[in-house]
């Protein structure tokens, strides 16, 4: 009499990755087990991660934003390579224990980690609200833990001498440097956020956010061969989007003695579904002040523009002027900093800059990037 047993992680190759398909359990709220199973094969200009959740598609967006933010904390790149992870099952609406084991298992298929010698198999459970910083806040726990005695052999009643490792979120792992006995990453990533006005037409017109977070890259890395846009992550957005802030950022960093080759992005915004490119200045802004590269102000920095040479530093004018300043100065509060493209310097309503300056705030036309 037989049964099927997990053998654990699979063998790894010179270069660190698994030679095989890595295999990753967790455990929902509700008891059931479900297996992530990540493989790497080579890049070949397609996405770096490759998600597939029967039925699901939006769980498996959800799946690459949470493995894409995670490899922020990762000193060093090498986008040489696609990862593919799949799950056998669809965890249910609000269910999130299998986040930690969907990192665990990218890392062990691209030799990030290693679970310790001996190991059978991995068993995670744990999710975080800020996995960019490398935090596990948590795990929602099951009716009952997985037993963490030796795997069973291909025979009842024979056991081998390889155990399973179980990987619980918050005490038991508070963030991921702790996998490797390293201090909080959260202490290398800087994260900016700043605000640009969304106009939609009506009711819902926003002061929407982005938010960038910055991590400095190793000394060897990124890897050769590897472009700067390879180094910056945008999870949630489709892939247009994800395509036009990764060309800004990376054109605007032309410009910046010491922007190119240093970091690891990750870009998150508010709103994920819009149009248009006016949160453009906004982003480059919030990189730039992550960076170190720009004074911070008192507020918030609010900002609207977009370019057609970024690496010239250029900001260009965007459409709805009237209607933007409208919600900048409704919107405005004391120690707010608002930058506008140089072009509307003299379309600005009569009045406006004195009620925005009576309210605490203050505000700079721009022309180009730079320290303004």
């Amino acid at each position: 009499m037989s049964h099927d047993v997990l053998r654990g992680p699979a063998s790894v190759a010179a270069d660190g990755r698994a030679a095989g398909p890595t295999v990753c359990r967790t455990v929902l709220r509700d008891g059931r087990t479900l297996l992530l199973t990540a493989t790497v094969r080579p890049r070949a200009n397609r996405a770096d991660v490759k998600c597939v959740v029967p039925g699901a598609p939006a769980l498996g967006e959800r799946m690459a934003e949470v493995v894409r933010l995670a490899r922020l904390t990762e000193a060093r790149l090498d986008s040489r390579v696609q990862l593919v992870l799949g799950i056998d099952g669809a965890p249910q609406e609000g269910e999130r224990n299998w986040e930690l084991a969907a990192v665990l298992a990218d890392r062990m298929a691209r030799g990030a980690w290693r679970p310790p010698r001996g190991t059978g198999e991995v068993i995670a459970l744990g999710w975080s609200d800020a996995w960019q910083l490398g935090r596990v806040d948590g795990y929602d726990a099951p009716p009952a833990l997985p037993d963490t005695g030796p795997d069973m052999g291909p025979d009842i009643g024979q056991s081998t001498s390889a155990r399973r490792e179980l990987v619980l979120g918050g005490a038991g792992l508070p963030h991921l440097g702790a996998l490797t006995g390293h201090a909080d990453p959260g202490g290398s990533v800087s994260s900016v956020r700043t605000w640009f006005p969304l106009h939609s037409g009506g009711i819902n017109d926003t002061l929407a956010w982005v938010e960038v977070s910055v991590a400095p890259l190793a000394a060897d890395a990124p890897l050769p061969g590897a472009d700067e846009e390879d180094t910056i992550a945008v999870p949630g957005v489709d892939a247009a989007a994800q395509l036009a802030v990764r060309q800004a950022l990376a054109g605007a960093r032309h410009g910046d003695g010491r922007g190119l080759g240093r970091w690891r992005t990750a870009v998150r915004f508010s709103e994920a579904r819009f149009t248009g490119a006016s949160y453009q200045l906004a982003l480059v802004m919030a990189d730039r002040l992550a960076r170190g590269r720009d004074f911070v102000p008192r507020g918030r920095l609010i900002a609207t523009g977009s370019s057609t040479a970024w690496h010239a530093g250029q900001v260009d004018a965007v459409d709805g002027r009237e209607a933007k300043l409208a919600l900048i100065l409704a919107e405005a509060a004391a120690g707010d900093r608002v930058l506008l493209p140089g072009a509307w310097h003299d379309a600005l309503p009569p009045g406006w800059a004195g009620a925005l300056r009576a309210k605490g705030a203050s505000f700079a036309c721009v022309d180009r990037v730079g320290l303004i």
